[in-house]
């Protein structure tokens, strides 16, 4: 790391990260790549992949690299998936990769503190407007990227950290360094040319359904783009509250918390109703990591059965992970002596408790 060192001490501010606390962000790279070969590390501050394509091949017994440290921020870079492919490419298996973005809270708070009362709030509205939601909509995407060139984005974290795991990575630390967010992760599995994923106002997530078949369930988005990837890493961080759902889930956008509440996000499931990949009544579809979490009969004999639309949560009202799987293996018992019978008792039951008593899933 000599040649980093050297870096930032003779800049104060280094010109490629501007107003970065160069000791801390140092410190935060030292530590990361402890213990990994500083022969075949690499220190940019690209914005491209060919860039990442081009570092020379290393005349060493293992030609990839050991660590990749990226200084110019995500924001800045037009096309974020192909680089970050780019460099899972030039990585060997376990080697770290380190980057930086400003997100969309560092970002408000910078403006607020930058602007007097009021301005800033106006300020933050177009800015925000402007570079977050209009490179998003199909009329003003064009210009935006003919303007910008795709860059200079309002981006979050969770979007950034999503697509490092979509594109091979595991997350290893996330640190707040002079109004910057540093990531660290780990290369744990090749990705190759990945296509960026479109995130439209519906869209489909896989789930475990019939007989362990993947299906395509339909939602509207609740959560920011790129979360579903985060499900291992936000586990990891915050576990499970007493039902199961993970705690202090931040990947739920505001509109996505205000559509939850008003059940608009599960309205699009009656299109797998419709294709037969549901019934109206019967466990949920779950993901492969929310699965894992479950005990061996449970899954086994989830698999027996056709998920549903309207789960027996709903109906029993269960408090802890342990009591949603219970719930689970009753509404089977039942469903085997009596199919019909199980799911009219099941689906009033439920009814009841979502429109009388107002229940919701926490």
């Amino acid at each position: 790391m000599q040649v980093v060192r050297r870096k930032y001490k003779e800049h104060k501010n280094p010109p490629l990260v501007k107003g970065v606390d160069s000791l801390a962000v140092l410190k935060f790279i030292e530590n990361n790549l402890e213990g990994t070969d500083h022969s075949r590390k690499a220190v940019l501050a690209v914005d491209n992949k060919f860039s990442i394509a081009n570092l020379p091949e290393l005349l060493t017994k293992n030609p990839n690299y050991s660590s990749i440290v990226n200084l110019k921020k995500t924001n800045e870079i037009a096309r974020i998936t192909e680089l970050f492919c780019a460099v899972n490419n030039k990585l060997e298996i376990g080697g770290r990769f380190i980057t930086c973005v400003e997100t969309a809270a560092l970002r408000k708070k910078r403006i607020y503190k930058k602007f007097p009362k009021g301005i800033n709030s106006i300020y933050y509205f177009f800015d925000y407007f402007g570079k977050r939601v209009a490179p998003k909509l199909p009329i003003t995407r064009h210009v935006y990227q003919f303007l910008t060139a795709n860059r200079n984005r309002v981006l979050t974290s969770v979007e950034v950290l999503g697509r490092l795991c979509y594109c091979g990575f595991k997350i290893i630390e996330t640190k707040e360094i002079d109004r910057l967010l540093y990531i660290s992760v780990e290369k744990i599995e090749n990705k190759v040319d990945l296509p960026d994923k479109n995130y439209g106002f519906l869209f489909k997530m896989e789930r475990t359904g019939f007989k362990g078949k993947v299906i395509d369930v339909y939602k509207v988005r609740s959560m920011h783009a790129y979360a579903e990837y985060l499900q291992e890493y936000i586990y990891s961080q915050n576990k499970l509250n007493d039902i199961g759902k993970f705690k202090n889930d931040y990947r739920v956008n505001v509109i996505g918390k205000l559509s939850r509440k008003l059940w608009i996000d599960e309205l699009p499931m009656i299109i797998n109703l419709l294709k037969g990949d549901l019934k109206l009544v019967g466990v949920r579809p779950l993901s492969k990591h929310f699965l894992s979490l479950y005990n061996n009969d449970v899954r086994e004999k989830r698999s027996e059965f056709k998920p549903g639309l309207v789960p027996p949560y709903y109906a029993d009202m269960p408090k802890s992970l342990d009591e949603v799987m219970d719930s689970e293996m009753r509404y089977f018992k039942a469903y085997e002596k009596s199919p019909l019978k199980t799911d009219i008792i099941y689906f009033f039951k439920a009814a009841n408790n979502i429109l009388i008593k107002k229940a919701r899933s926490k």
